[in-house]
């Protein structure tokens, strides 16, 4: 729809538009027989008079006059431009003290220290749930509303993040383009690598405010703080006992399922989880890792060094 600006209201009809030169404005003339107007190029605003298309001309002139030679993306600032070419070049000259990742912005670098500091203004309405970046509060709110716009084009698998299909993708490619140094250990993304070298440098950005424990990646320390929230979000259908951690819940199903997929090679004994095949196997290797800091006994379990403790309490 158009916009008019002129000082009397008649609406224009069949308008007959010329092209003219003025400086550096592309100028279109009306030629009705009734009036004339003068309409910018760019919106297709149209003003009653030369001079006020000129003023409104420079609006667009003054806010956006610096232009990405690689994609044409427009800047108000030669500043802004600088930093945005970087994107092409790959260069990432701002780089977090705490953990060494690279940003090519400094309002980025900015952001991803809030993941430091354990920040988290950003809050969301339906679990209250809290983050650090506007961003990620958007991406989690598809979990509410089920949304997964991405779908993987071989098995169909829908995700809610683009970052997390092209993770996915390399499940039926196989890739492992990054590997470590010091262990050959192959890695999707430069990120998983990134977080794996923590290992071999010891490493522990993440600190925990509650007992100052300190860990490799934020995912664990997200997990750690639900010992101190008692927070355990995920429910068992079945029995409704609530655990902190997916994997203990899905663990814990197959009390219900009768499942038992760890089976010993030696008296083939099956067992719901693989920690309780590990503790099985101690038997036959008469391995005692568990000892009594009292009398020095030791044991297979710590369950069975639990119960030993009691002779020396009582």
């Amino acid at each position: 729809m158009e916009t008019i600006i002129k000082k009397n209201g008649a609406n224009l009809k069949n308008d007959q538009l010329v092209e003219t030169a003025d400086t550096d404005i592309n100028v279109k003339i009306s030629t009705d027989k009734n009036e004339k107007y003068f309409a910018c190029d760019i919106c297709g605003q149209k003003f009653d008079e030369k001079r006020l298309l000129k003023k409104h001309f420079d609006t667009h002139r003054k806010l956006k006059q610096y232009s990405c030679d690689v994609c044409h993306k427009v800047f108000s600032r030669e500043g802004n431009l600088n930093q945005h070419l970087w994107t092409h070049t790959n260069e990432e000259p701002y780089s977090c003290d705490l953990c060494h990742k690279c940003f090519s912005l400094k309002g980025n670098l900015n952001k991803h220290l809030g993941l430091h500091t354990n920040e988290k203004p950003f809050s969301c309405n339906v679990c209250h749930k809290g983050f650090s970046l506007k961003d990620i509060l958007d991406v989690h709110f598809r979990v509410h509303l089920k949304e997964k716009p991405y779908s993987c084009d071989v098995c169909h698998k829908g995700f809610s993040q683009k970052a997390n299909l092209n993770q996915h993708l390399l499940v039926h490619t196989n890739e492992n383009p990054f590997s470590c140094d010091m262990c050959n250990k192959g890695f999707f993304y430069k990120a998983g690598l990134n977080r794996h070298l923590r290992v071999h440098t010891n490493e522990k950005p993440f600190i925990c405010n509650f007992c100052h424990k300190g860990f490799s990646q934020k995912g664990y320390l997200n997990l750690h703080l639900r010992i101190h929230t008692n927070e355990k979000p995920f429910s068992c259908d079945v029995c409704h006992k609530s655990f902190s951690r997916k994997s203990y819940l899905n663990q814990h199903f197959q009390v219900h399922t009768k499942e038992k997929p760890f089976s010993c090679d030696m008296c083939h004994k099956s067992f719901s989880q693989k920690i309780h095949l590990k503790q099985h196997l101690l038997i036959y290797t008469n391995e005692k890792p568990f000892s009594c800091d009292v009398c020095h006994k030791g044991f297979s379990r710590k369950s069975s060094l639990n119960r030993h403790y009691r002779i020396h309490t009582n």
